[in-house]
Protein backbone atom coordinates (compact mmCIF):
# COMPACT_ATOMS: atom_id res chain seq x y z
CA UNK A 1 0.00 0.00 0.00
CA UNK A 2 2.58 2.51 0.93
CA UNK A 3 4.65 1.44 -2.46
CA UNK A 4 1.51 2.39 -4.44
CA UNK A 5 0.77 5.89 -2.77
CA UNK A 6 4.64 6.40 -3.15
CA UNK A 7 4.20 5.90 -7.03
CA UNK A 8 1.21 8.08 -7.26
CA UNK A 9 3.16 10.69 -5.33
CA UNK A 10 6.16 10.67 -7.76
CA UNK A 11 3.49 10.48 -10.55
CA UNK A 12 1.97 13.78 -9.31
CA UNK A 13 5.20 14.98 -8.89
CA UNK A 14 6.32 14.64 -12.43
CA UNK A 15 2.88 15.78 -13.81
CA UNK A 16 3.44 19.16 -12.30
CA UNK A 17 6.35 19.08 -13.27
CA UNK A 18 5.90 18.08 -16.80
CA UNK A 19 2.61 20.86 -16.47
CA UNK A 20 5.03 23.55 -15.29
CA UNK A 21 7.13 23.23 -18.43
CA UNK A 22 4.80 22.98 -20.88
CA UNK A 23 3.24 26.51 -19.04
CA UNK A 24 5.95 28.45 -19.35
CA UNK A 25 6.69 27.02 -22.98
CA UNK A 26 3.64 28.08 -23.90
CA UNK A 27 4.18 31.56 -22.30
CA UNK A 28 7.51 31.84 -23.58
CA UNK A 29 6.96 30.80 -27.63
CA UNK A 30 3.38 30.93 -27.86
CA UNK A 31 1.57 33.81 -25.62
CA UNK A 32 2.15 36.93 -27.39
CA UNK A 33 4.79 35.64 -29.62
CA UNK A 34 4.35 38.74 -32.62
CA UNK A 35 4.27 41.19 -30.13
CA UNK A 36 5.92 44.72 -30.87
CA UNK A 37 9.47 44.11 -28.97
CA UNK A 38 12.02 46.73 -30.51
CA UNK A 39 15.26 46.42 -29.40
CA UNK A 40 16.97 49.66 -28.34
CA UNK A 41 19.59 51.69 -29.44
CA UNK A 42 22.89 51.41 -27.52
CA UNK A 43 23.66 53.58 -24.47
CA UNK A 44 25.81 56.56 -25.07
CA UNK A 45 28.30 55.42 -22.14
CA UNK A 46 28.72 51.32 -23.66
CA UNK A 47 29.51 53.32 -27.33
CA UNK A 48 32.39 55.79 -25.95
CA UNK A 49 33.68 52.58 -24.10
CA UNK A 50 33.94 50.36 -27.14
CA UNK A 51 34.65 52.99 -29.73
CA UNK A 52 36.82 55.69 -27.90
CA UNK A 53 38.09 56.74 -31.19
CA UNK A 54 35.11 57.79 -33.47
CA UNK A 55 34.38 60.92 -33.63
CA UNK A 56 31.60 62.61 -31.01
CA UNK A 57 29.12 63.70 -34.13
CA UNK A 58 29.34 60.11 -35.36
CA UNK A 59 28.42 58.40 -31.82
CA UNK A 60 24.99 59.57 -32.16
CA UNK A 61 24.71 56.91 -35.31
CA UNK A 62 27.03 54.29 -34.06
CA UNK A 63 24.36 53.51 -31.14
CA UNK A 64 22.59 51.69 -34.34
CA UNK A 65 25.30 49.48 -34.89
CA UNK A 66 24.01 46.15 -33.75
CA UNK A 67 20.16 46.98 -36.02
CA UNK A 68 22.51 47.98 -39.37
CA UNK A 69 25.06 44.94 -38.76
CA UNK A 70 21.84 42.82 -38.46
CA UNK A 71 20.04 44.14 -41.07
CA UNK A 72 23.65 43.85 -43.70
CA UNK A 73 22.92 40.18 -42.44
CA UNK A 74 19.82 39.93 -43.57
CA UNK A 75 20.60 41.02 -47.41
CA UNK A 76 23.56 39.07 -47.35
CA UNK A 77 20.96 35.91 -46.75
CA UNK A 78 19.12 37.50 -49.39
CA UNK A 79 21.62 38.22 -52.00
CA UNK A 80 23.38 35.34 -51.20
CA UNK A 81 20.33 32.49 -51.60
CA UNK A 82 18.75 34.51 -54.45
CA UNK A 83 22.21 34.60 -56.56
CA UNK A 84 23.36 30.95 -55.83
CA UNK A 85 19.48 29.64 -56.59
CA UNK A 86 18.49 31.48 -59.33
CA UNK A 87 17.97 29.76 -62.73
CA UNK A 88 16.19 30.23 -65.93
CA UNK A 89 12.87 31.64 -66.24
CA UNK A 90 10.71 34.37 -64.86
CA UNK A 91 8.45 31.93 -62.81
CA UNK A 92 11.43 30.14 -61.27
CA UNK A 93 13.21 33.24 -60.63
CA UNK A 94 9.82 34.82 -59.26
CA UNK A 95 9.31 32.02 -56.55
CA UNK A 96 13.57 31.98 -55.76
CA UNK A 97 13.01 35.32 -54.89
CA UNK A 98 10.17 34.64 -52.64
CA UNK A 99 11.47 32.11 -50.65
CA UNK A 100 14.75 34.04 -50.64
CA UNK A 101 12.85 37.29 -48.84
CA UNK A 102 11.21 34.82 -46.31
CA UNK A 103 14.62 33.33 -45.56
CA UNK A 104 16.31 36.98 -45.53
CA UNK A 105 12.90 37.79 -42.93
CA UNK A 106 13.89 36.42 -40.00
CA UNK A 107 16.96 37.72 -38.65
CA UNK A 108 15.71 40.93 -39.60
CA UNK A 109 12.55 40.43 -37.92
CA UNK A 110 14.23 39.45 -34.23
CA UNK A 111 14.85 43.31 -34.08
CA UNK A 112 11.07 44.25 -33.54
CA UNK A 113 9.30 40.73 -33.04
CA UNK A 114 11.56 38.22 -31.87
CA UNK A 115 9.52 35.27 -30.64
CA UNK A 116 7.65 36.25 -34.17
CA UNK A 117 11.11 35.75 -35.98
CA UNK A 118 11.52 32.16 -34.54
CA UNK A 119 8.34 31.06 -35.93
CA UNK A 120 8.89 32.60 -39.73
CA UNK A 121 12.17 30.90 -39.56
CA UNK A 122 10.80 27.60 -38.35
CA UNK A 123 8.54 27.68 -41.15
CA UNK A 124 10.99 28.87 -43.91
CA UNK A 125 13.28 25.97 -42.82
CA UNK A 126 10.45 23.36 -43.09
CA UNK A 127 9.87 24.66 -46.59
CA UNK A 128 13.49 24.56 -47.61
CA UNK A 129 12.87 20.86 -45.71
CA UNK A 130 10.08 19.72 -47.84
CA UNK A 131 11.97 21.49 -51.04
CA UNK A 132 15.39 19.58 -50.74
CA UNK A 133 13.17 16.49 -50.44
CA UNK A 134 11.23 17.21 -53.66
CA UNK A 135 13.53 18.76 -55.44
CA UNK A 136 17.34 16.59 -55.69
CA UNK A 137 19.30 19.23 -57.25
CA UNK A 138 21.79 21.95 -56.40
CA UNK A 139 19.56 24.37 -55.83
CA UNK A 140 17.77 22.68 -53.25
CA UNK A 141 20.87 21.97 -51.15
CA UNK A 142 21.56 25.44 -51.24
CA UNK A 143 18.04 26.37 -49.83
CA UNK A 144 18.48 24.16 -47.01
CA UNK A 145 21.80 24.73 -46.23
CA UNK A 146 21.30 28.74 -46.09
CA UNK A 147 17.70 28.12 -44.44
CA UNK A 148 19.09 26.07 -41.53
CA UNK A 149 22.08 28.68 -40.57
CA UNK A 150 19.27 31.42 -40.93
CA UNK A 151 17.58 29.52 -38.47
CA UNK A 152 20.68 29.00 -36.27
CA UNK A 153 21.56 32.57 -36.75
CA UNK A 154 17.48 33.57 -35.89
CA UNK A 155 17.78 31.50 -33.15
CA UNK A 156 20.92 33.01 -31.45
CA UNK A 157 19.79 36.80 -31.81
CA UNK A 158 16.57 35.41 -30.05
CA UNK A 159 18.40 34.14 -26.98
CA UNK A 160 20.42 37.07 -27.09
CA UNK A 161 17.14 39.45 -26.66
CA UNK A 162 15.34 37.52 -24.79
CA UNK A 163 15.94 35.25 -22.18
CA UNK A 164 18.38 31.94 -21.66
CA UNK A 165 15.72 29.36 -20.85
CA UNK A 166 14.32 29.95 -24.45
CA UNK A 167 17.83 28.31 -25.93
CA UNK A 168 16.49 24.85 -24.69
CA UNK A 169 12.57 25.65 -25.71
CA UNK A 170 13.68 26.63 -29.32
CA UNK A 171 16.11 23.68 -29.20
CA UNK A 172 13.51 21.72 -28.64
CA UNK A 173 10.66 22.32 -30.66
CA UNK A 174 13.13 23.18 -33.63
CA UNK A 175 14.41 19.14 -33.69
CA UNK A 176 11.18 17.99 -33.02
CA UNK A 177 9.48 19.49 -36.22
CA UNK A 178 13.41 18.19 -38.03
CA UNK A 179 12.84 14.93 -36.63
CA UNK A 180 9.05 14.94 -37.95
CA UNK A 181 9.42 15.98 -40.95
CA UNK A 182 12.41 13.11 -41.76
CA UNK A 183 10.17 10.20 -40.73
CA UNK A 184 7.22 11.91 -43.14
CA UNK A 185 9.81 12.85 -46.08
CA UNK A 186 11.98 9.31 -45.80
CA UNK A 187 15.11 11.04 -45.03
CA UNK A 188 18.14 9.87 -43.57
CA UNK A 189 18.17 10.47 -40.11
CA UNK A 190 21.67 9.75 -39.47
CA UNK A 191 22.65 13.30 -39.85
CA UNK A 192 20.34 14.63 -37.11
CA UNK A 193 21.88 13.77 -33.89
CA UNK A 194 25.27 15.82 -34.85
CA UNK A 195 23.34 18.82 -35.90
CA UNK A 196 21.15 18.78 -32.96
CA UNK A 197 23.93 18.75 -30.95
CA UNK A 198 25.88 21.13 -32.61
CA UNK A 199 22.76 23.56 -32.35
CA UNK A 200 22.65 22.66 -28.90
CA UNK A 201 26.24 23.58 -28.00
CA UNK A 202 26.29 27.22 -30.45
CA UNK A 203 22.53 28.02 -28.51
CA UNK A 204 24.12 27.30 -24.97
CA UNK A 205 26.99 28.92 -25.48
CA UNK A 206 24.34 32.23 -26.89
CA UNK A 207 22.50 31.45 -23.58
CA UNK A 208 25.62 31.60 -21.35
CA UNK A 209 26.10 34.95 -22.74
CA UNK A 210 22.79 35.85 -22.39
CA UNK A 211 22.93 35.17 -18.64
CA UNK A 212 26.26 36.63 -18.21
CA UNK A 213 24.77 39.90 -19.25
CA UNK A 214 22.09 39.77 -17.20
CA UNK A 215 23.75 39.35 -14.32
CA UNK A 216 26.54 41.89 -15.31
CA UNK A 217 23.35 44.67 -15.25
CA UNK A 218 22.14 43.03 -11.90
CA UNK A 219 25.03 43.83 -10.38
CA UNK A 220 25.66 47.28 -12.11
CA UNK A 221 21.93 48.18 -10.80
CA UNK A 222 22.87 46.54 -6.94
CA UNK A 223 25.84 48.96 -7.08
CA UNK A 224 24.44 51.87 -7.96
CA UNK A 225 21.61 51.60 -5.69
CA UNK A 226 24.08 50.44 -2.90
CA UNK A 227 25.51 53.71 -3.82
CA UNK A 228 22.64 55.63 -3.77
CA UNK A 229 21.58 54.59 -0.27
CA UNK A 230 24.79 55.04 1.10
CA UNK A 231 25.05 58.67 0.09
CA UNK A 232 20.90 59.47 1.22
CA UNK A 233 21.69 57.41 4.45
CA UNK A 234 24.75 59.82 4.85
CA UNK A 235 22.79 62.88 3.67
CA UNK A 236 20.05 61.83 6.29
CA UNK A 237 22.71 61.17 9.36
CA UNK A 238 24.17 64.73 8.43
CA UNK A 239 20.61 66.22 8.28
CA UNK A 240 20.18 64.59 11.82
CA UNK A 241 23.54 65.92 13.55
CA UNK A 242 22.39 69.36 11.74
CA UNK A 243 19.00 69.16 12.95
CA UNK A 244 20.22 68.06 16.66
CA UNK A 245 22.53 71.03 16.90
CA UNK A 246 19.94 73.72 15.68
CA UNK A 247 17.43 71.60 18.37
CA UNK A 248 20.53 72.77 20.93
CA UNK A 249 20.58 76.05 19.29
CA UNK A 250 16.96 77.14 19.43
CA UNK A 251 16.07 75.83 22.76
CA UNK A 252 19.05 77.86 24.39
CA UNK A 253 17.61 81.37 22.91
CA UNK A 254 13.33 79.88 23.97
CA UNK A 255 14.85 79.08 27.61
CA UNK A 256 16.86 82.59 27.78
CA UNK A 257 13.15 83.99 26.76
CA UNK A 258 10.98 82.19 28.97
CA UNK A 259 13.26 82.98 32.04
CA UNK A 260 13.90 86.91 31.08
CA UNK A 261 9.96 87.02 30.67
CA UNK A 262 9.88 85.18 33.92
CA UNK A 263 12.32 87.69 35.76
CA UNK A 264 10.96 90.64 34.15
CA UNK A 265 8.02 91.78 36.74
CA UNK A 266 10.09 91.72 39.50
CA UNK A 267 12.73 94.05 37.92
CA UNK A 268 9.79 97.12 37.80
CA UNK A 269 8.68 98.07 40.97
CA UNK A 270 4.84 98.33 41.02
CA UNK A 271 4.30 96.06 37.72
CA UNK A 272 0.98 97.13 35.63
CA UNK A 273 -0.90 93.91 35.44
CA UNK A 274 -1.35 93.97 31.99
CA UNK A 275 2.54 94.14 31.84
CA UNK A 276 2.88 91.46 33.91
CA UNK A 277 -0.27 89.41 32.18
CA UNK A 278 2.04 89.93 29.10
CA UNK A 279 4.79 88.70 30.81
CA UNK A 280 3.20 85.71 31.44
CA UNK A 281 1.79 84.60 28.31
CA UNK A 282 5.40 85.21 26.55
CA UNK A 283 6.95 82.85 29.51
CA UNK A 284 4.11 80.23 28.65
CA UNK A 285 4.42 80.43 24.92
CA UNK A 286 7.98 80.28 24.89
CA UNK A 287 7.99 77.50 27.58
CA UNK A 288 5.24 75.63 24.72
CA UNK A 289 7.58 76.06 22.16
CA UNK A 290 10.60 74.64 23.72
CA UNK A 291 8.49 71.70 25.10
CA UNK A 292 7.06 71.16 21.39
CA UNK A 293 10.38 71.76 19.66
CA UNK A 294 12.21 69.39 22.11
CA UNK A 295 9.38 66.34 21.44
CA UNK A 296 9.61 66.96 17.52
CA UNK A 297 13.42 67.42 17.50
CA UNK A 298 14.43 65.42 20.64
CA UNK A 299 14.53 62.06 18.65
CA UNK A 300 17.85 63.02 17.04
CA UNK A 301 19.64 63.39 20.15
CA UNK A 302 22.95 60.84 20.01
CA UNK A 303 26.37 60.87 20.49
CA UNK A 304 28.05 63.07 18.11
CA UNK A 305 29.71 60.80 15.40
CA UNK A 306 32.33 63.68 14.32
CA UNK A 307 36.41 62.57 15.08
CA UNK A 308 36.97 65.43 17.53
CA UNK A 309 33.39 65.72 19.11
CA UNK A 310 33.05 66.48 22.24
CA UNK A 311 32.33 63.64 25.00
CA UNK A 312 29.80 65.41 27.30
CA UNK A 313 26.37 65.43 25.42
CA UNK A 314 25.46 68.42 27.79
CA UNK A 315 28.05 70.80 26.83
CA UNK A 316 26.93 74.15 24.45
CA UNK A 317 27.30 73.70 21.05
CA UNK A 318 31.07 74.81 20.04
CA UNK A 319 32.01 78.17 18.07
CA UNK A 320 35.13 79.85 16.67
CA UNK A 321 36.63 80.94 19.81
CA UNK A 322 36.59 76.63 20.29
CA UNK A 323 38.92 76.71 17.72
CA UNK A 324 42.60 76.53 19.55
CA UNK A 325 41.48 73.73 21.49
CA UNK A 326 40.33 72.03 18.17
CA UNK A 327 43.59 73.07 16.31
CA UNK A 328 45.32 71.44 19.28
CA UNK A 329 43.62 68.62 19.11
CA UNK A 330 44.30 67.71 15.38
CA UNK A 331 48.22 68.69 16.26
CA UNK A 332 48.53 66.05 18.58
CA UNK A 333 47.18 63.63 16.39
CA UNK A 334 50.18 64.69 13.95
CA UNK A 335 48.69 67.81 11.66
CA UNK A 336 50.44 70.71 11.18
CA UNK A 337 48.30 73.51 10.81
CA UNK A 338 48.31 77.35 10.65
CA UNK A 339 45.39 79.38 11.85
CA UNK A 340 45.26 82.54 10.30
CA UNK A 341 42.29 85.18 10.81
CA UNK A 342 41.69 88.29 8.85
CA UNK A 343 39.44 91.22 9.55
CA UNK A 344 37.72 92.66 12.88
CA UNK A 345 36.72 89.56 15.09
CA UNK A 346 32.58 90.11 15.91
CA UNK A 347 29.91 88.21 17.32
CA UNK A 348 28.29 86.05 14.71
CA UNK A 349 24.75 83.83 14.62
CA UNK A 350 25.60 81.06 17.15
CA UNK A 351 24.38 78.56 13.62
CA UNK A 352 26.56 81.22 11.29
CA UNK A 353 29.54 80.14 14.22
CA UNK A 354 28.75 76.32 14.54
CA UNK A 355 28.53 75.88 11.02
CA UNK A 356 31.90 77.47 10.58
CA UNK A 357 33.35 75.26 13.37
CA UNK A 358 32.07 71.75 12.00
CA UNK A 359 33.41 72.95 8.44
CA UNK A 360 36.72 73.77 10.07
CA UNK A 361 36.17 70.43 11.93
CA UNK A 362 35.42 68.21 8.73
CA UNK A 363 38.02 69.97 6.75
CA UNK A 364 40.77 68.84 9.34
CA UNK A 365 39.56 65.88 9.72
CA UNK A 366 39.58 65.14 5.94
CA UNK A 367 43.06 65.96 5.62
CA UNK A 368 44.10 63.73 8.40
CA UNK A 369 42.49 60.99 7.16
CA UNK A 370 43.43 61.55 2.98
CA UNK A 371 46.69 63.68 3.56
CA UNK A 372 48.51 62.20 6.05
CA UNK A 373 52.16 63.99 6.62
CA UNK A 374 50.56 66.85 4.79
CA UNK A 375 50.21 70.72 6.62
CA UNK A 376 47.13 72.54 6.41
CA UNK A 377 46.15 75.74 6.74
CA UNK A 378 43.06 77.47 7.70
CA UNK A 379 41.81 80.82 7.46
CA UNK A 380 38.83 82.88 9.00
CA UNK A 381 37.81 86.11 7.38
CA UNK A 382 35.43 88.10 8.65
CA UNK A 383 33.79 90.33 5.34
CA UNK A 384 31.05 92.56 5.08
CA UNK A 385 27.97 90.98 5.12
CA UNK A 386 29.33 87.32 6.42
CA UNK A 387 31.94 84.75 7.23
CA UNK A 388 34.53 83.31 4.63
CA UNK A 389 35.94 79.63 5.84
CA UNK A 390 38.84 78.30 3.92
CA UNK A 391 40.58 74.66 4.57
CA UNK A 392 43.93 73.57 2.30
CA UNK A 393 46.26 71.12 2.56
CA UNK A 394 49.20 69.82 1.14
CA UNK A 395 49.95 66.51 -0.47
CA UNK A 396 50.23 63.62 2.08
CA UNK A 397 53.60 62.22 2.34
CA UNK A 398 52.85 59.12 2.69
CA UNK A 399 50.26 56.62 1.60
CA UNK A 400 46.94 57.04 2.78
CA UNK A 401 44.80 54.25 4.57
CA UNK A 402 41.35 53.61 2.32
CA UNK A 403 38.71 55.13 3.78
CA UNK A 404 35.13 53.97 3.17
CA UNK A 405 33.89 57.18 3.79
CA UNK A 406 35.42 59.41 1.32
CA UNK A 407 33.12 62.10 0.04
CA UNK A 408 30.66 61.99 2.97
CA UNK A 409 32.40 64.60 5.04
CA UNK A 410 32.38 67.15 1.67
CA UNK A 411 28.26 66.42 1.43
CA UNK A 412 27.76 67.23 5.14
CA UNK A 413 29.58 70.66 5.09
CA UNK A 414 27.49 71.34 1.70
CA UNK A 415 24.27 70.63 3.55
CA UNK A 416 25.40 73.10 5.88
CA UNK A 417 26.32 75.91 3.60
CA UNK A 418 23.26 75.56 1.94
CA UNK A 419 21.23 75.75 4.82
CA UNK A 420 22.50 79.11 5.72
CA UNK A 421 22.57 80.25 2.13
CA UNK A 422 25.58 80.36 1.26
CA UNK A 423 28.42 78.81 -1.12
CA UNK A 424 31.13 76.39 -1.27
CA UNK A 425 33.63 74.97 -3.20
CA UNK A 426 35.31 71.78 -2.44
CA UNK A 427 38.45 70.29 -4.77
CA UNK A 428 42.43 69.26 -5.57
CA UNK A 429 44.93 71.77 -5.47
CA UNK A 430 47.62 71.96 -8.70
CA UNK A 431 50.17 70.46 -6.15
CA UNK A 432 47.57 67.20 -4.74
CA UNK A 433 46.43 68.93 -2.02
CA UNK A 434 42.58 69.63 -1.21
CA UNK A 435 40.85 72.85 -0.36
CA UNK A 436 37.63 73.78 0.96
CA UNK A 437 36.41 77.36 1.03
CA UNK A 438 33.10 78.32 2.05
CA UNK A 439 31.10 81.79 2.89
CA UNK A 440 28.29 82.04 5.03
CA UNK A 441 26.34 85.09 4.69
CA UNK A 442 25.05 87.22 8.00
CA UNK A 443 21.75 88.77 7.71
CA UNK A 444 21.65 91.95 9.96
CA UNK A 445 17.81 92.76 10.48
CA UNK A 446 16.86 96.18 11.22
CA UNK A 447 16.70 97.12 15.12
CA UNK A 448 19.87 94.94 16.03
CA UNK A 449 23.31 96.48 17.08
CA UNK A 450 25.14 93.85 16.52
CA UNK A 451 25.48 91.29 13.64
CA UNK A 452 24.85 88.32 16.28
CA UNK A 453 21.64 90.21 17.21
CA UNK A 454 22.44 90.88 20.84
CA UNK A 455 21.33 94.64 22.03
Amino acid sequence: MNDTTQTQSHLRSEARIAHGALHRLRQDLFVGAFAFRPMPPLEDAKVSRWLPFLPQRLRHWARWLPHSLVGFFSVCVFLGTFADSSGPGALRGLVVAGFSALVAAGPLLTLFRPVGAYWLSVGAFAVAAVTHAALASPFASIVGGAAFFTHLAVMVLVVLRTRPRLAIEMWLVTFAVAAVLTVVLGDDPGDLPPVAFFCGVVLVSAAAIRAWREERRQVVETLTATAEERSRRTLLEERALIARELHDVVAHHMSVIAIQAEAAPYRVKDTPPELATSFATIRENAVAALAELRRILGVVRSADPDAFAENDPEAPQPTLASLDSLLASVRSAGLTVEAVTTGAPRPLPQGVELSAYRIVQEGLSNALRHSPGAEARVEISYVLGGLGVRIVNGPPSRLAKPSPGAGHGVLGMRERVQMLGGEMTADHTEDGGFEVAAFLPVVRTAGENTVGGKA
